[in-house]
């Protein structure tokens, strides 16, 4: 079996196995709080019920009105600044979904936009990471250059490690600042923003959703868009590295099946035309061609040494894995008529045929 299509099959085998680690630790670690943050959530709705005397109907249109008015309460999502974010989440494919179109006509703009604008942005992130990483080959020379290194060469190792921490300073620098402009712990914020450099996008936390920040922090709702696509870029080039190095896997395992296969070629045997002889040579039947009539056989090829045997009329026999030619030196004998040549040739072949015969017999009873 070929190394990529080992490769492709430990691949899927590892994503699965992947996916049941982590179904049985998600399951270990969030059942049980599921489970208890349920009953508590029970407990406090039976206890607002009770202490208001709130029909169930009331509470569930309460409920309803709760939770379809929540993306309104601190920030009016479709201005502009905030239609400008949504668009952003849309095109990068995140997709938060704390608010999303309510009209007929916005969805359906929603989605030739989103068909159009993720295709372009992920081209955009992609080329621009293509060119980070060549500005970051390009510097890295120069310092291997300023500390007189003897090898200056950059390699996909070097690209790998650079990027991944780029990827992690950046990380660790917009959760310090999310954590300290809303007010969430410094897991969170990173958690924040590793869900969305990574187009997750679970929605459970988001940026610029109280006190109206888009209109009152200007910087703030700056720094919100720039960090999102200073990071995807950072990210894709980190990701466009990683799939380098798996396509020149594949491609290094390429080359050296072709190269493989060039060997063998050359060291094949040409069962059409060669004859394997005695000392393990191979002997072109391309050397001679037959110049006379062939004669049809079903013996094998000898495996003796000699290719070649001379019959005593001056006629040449040579193997063949596919027949016996008989090459024939015809002479012409002066004052002899064509009937008679043809009769004599036909003698000749006939008995040069069977001394041929007896004695390739006596050559392999002798072996």
């Amino acid at each position: 079996m070929k190394r990529q299509n080992v490769r492709t099959l430990s691949l899927i085998v590892c994503t699965f196995t992947y996916l049941l680690i982590g179904a049985a630790v998600f399951d270990a670690l969030e059942s049980e709080y599921e489970l208890e943050n349920k009953r508590r959530l029970l407990e406090e709705e039976d206890e607002i019920l009770t202490r208001y005397n709130i029909s169930d109907s009331d509470f569930k249109a309460i409920r309803h009105n709760v939770i379809w008015s929540r993306p309104y309460k601190e920030v009016t999502q479709w201005k502009f600044g905030g239609a400008l974010y949504l668009s952003l989440v849309v095109v990068a494919a995140i997709g938060y979904g704390h608010s999303t179109p309510k009209t007929i006509g916005g969805k359906l703009f929603c989605m030739c936009y989103a068909l159009a604008g993720i295709p372009l942005c992920m081209i955009m992130f992609q080329s621009v990471g293509e060119r980070l990483n060549t500005f970051v080959t390009f510097a890295l020379r120069q310092v291997k250059k300023c500390f007189r290194l003897k090898n200056k060469e950059v390699t996909q190792t070097d690209l790998i490690f650079i990027t991944m921490n780029l990827s992690t300073l950046i990380l660790t620098c917009g959760a310090l600042v999310f954590s300290h402009v809303e007010g969430w712990t410094y897991v969170d914020a990173f958690y924040y923003s590793f869900i969305t450099l990574t187009t997750i996008g679970f929605g459970d936390f988001v940026a610029l959703q109280q006190d109206n920040m888009v209109q009152s922090k200007p910087h703030y709702f700056a720094f919100s868009i720039l960090f999102i696509l200073f990071g995807l870029t950072v990210i894709s080039a980190a990701m466009n590295l990683l799939v380098l190095r798996f396509l020149t896997m594949n491609t290094a395992d390429e080359l050296r099946d072709e190269r493989e296969a060039a060997v063998a070629a050359r060291n094949a045997v040409h069962l059409e035309g060669d004859v394997i002889t005695g000392n393990n040579g191979v002997v072109s039947n391309l050397q001679e061609q037959p110049i006379g009539p062939i004669v049809e056989d079903t013996l094998s090829v000898c495996s003796c040494s000699c290719y070649k045997w001379r019959s005593p009329t001056d006629k040449v026999y040579s193997t063949s894995p596919m027949a016996n030619h008989l090459r024939r030196k015809f002479k012409a004998k002066k004052g002899m008529d064509s009937h008679e040549y043809s009769k004599d040739a036909e003698s000749n072949i006939s008995e040069d045929t069977d001394s041929f015969i007896n004695w390739q017999r006596d050559k392999r009873a002798s072996l």
